[in-house]
């Protein structure tokens, strides 16, 4: 699914750059995390390999709040530049959420600027969340129904959760599901996770669904993960494929499909801006 939406960025990218456009995703690293330093040379790879270019800045550690500020507001009053991501950790003693809020809601290809949620809750055009719209589109490609039948996400996150409730439950082919949040302050959650047909676990517990929390037959969607170190921890023990009737893979799931979804946000943003295709 993500080599799909991949070829369609790219032929959309094609256009773009033929009309004299080229599509342009900023990236603002904070601090020296290796994991985040990881993460950014994974999506400059895969931007250079689109088409894209990939204005980078990266601030010391010892950075201020108004340095990163700083940062971002010279992107958003750059023309050429279509789509902003601040990196995610950022050093203690800064406010991710704060310098999130800074960024041009119409270059968030996040989809995670508080203007873009509130189009999300609303139901209004908007660059989507990309964990989110990924799990959306996976269901879909794989054919998996979703209208009409009961989804329960384990976990309330900002950036997964909520966003994934409000999305699936919105009235359209690959939605329209009867949605249920529940999370670990749920004594017994797993009453809830055992009736599910379709089970999302965003809950960033390491192993915390296994075989017994899971509906026989049911969907499971491993959304939720923790790192050690460069090794990953996922939400969903890998046992519960006894159980499933179809289960992402620990590795090679829902990661490729935001990196996916992340382009197609920068892409469209870039042809908003830019009036073309």
């Amino acid at each position: 699914m993500a080599e799909r939406v991949l070829a369609e960025v790219a032929a959309s990218v094609a256009r773009l750059r033929a009309a004299g456009v080229t599509p342009a995703l900023a990236t603002v690293l904070v601090g020296d995390d290796d994991a985040s330093a990881g993460y950014i040379r994974i999506k400059q790879r895969q931007a250079a390999e689109l088409g894209f270019a990939s204005p980078h800045v990266h601030l010391p550690a010892s950075a201020s709040q108004a340095d990163l500020h700083a940062v971002v507001a010279d992107f958003n009053a750059d023309r050429g530049v279509h789509g902003v991501l601040v990196q995610h950790p950022i050093p203690v003693g800064l406010d991710y959420d704060r310098a999130l809020a800074e960024v041009d809601p119409d270059k968030d290809v996040d989809g995670m600027h508080p203007v873009n949620m509130g189009r999300l809750a609303l139901g209004l055009p908007g660059p989507l969340p990309c964990t989110p719209a990924g799990i959306e589109a996976l269901l879909a490609f794989h054919q998996v129904p979703v209208a009409g039948r009961e989804v329960v996400i384990l976990g309330r996150g900002a950036t997964l959760g909520r966003p994934l409730a409000l999305l699936l439950a919105q009235k359209r082919p690959t939605a329209n599901a009867a949605v249920t949040v529940v999370h670990t302050g749920v004594a017994d959650w797993p009453r809830y996770t055992r009736r599910a047909e379709i089970l999302v676990a965003a809950a960033g517990v390491p192993g915390i669904v296994r075989p017994e929390h899971v509906r026989p037959g049911a969907v499971v969607v491993g959304g939720g993960v923790r790192y050690e170190g460069r090794r990953l921890l996922p939400d969903v023990d890998e046992s519960c494929a006894r159980v499933a009737g179809a289960i992402t893979p620990r590795v090679g799931g829902v990661g490729p499909t935001t990196v996916a979804m992340l382009f197609r946000n920068a892409v469209e943003a870039a042809r908003r801006q830019s009036g073309v295709g």
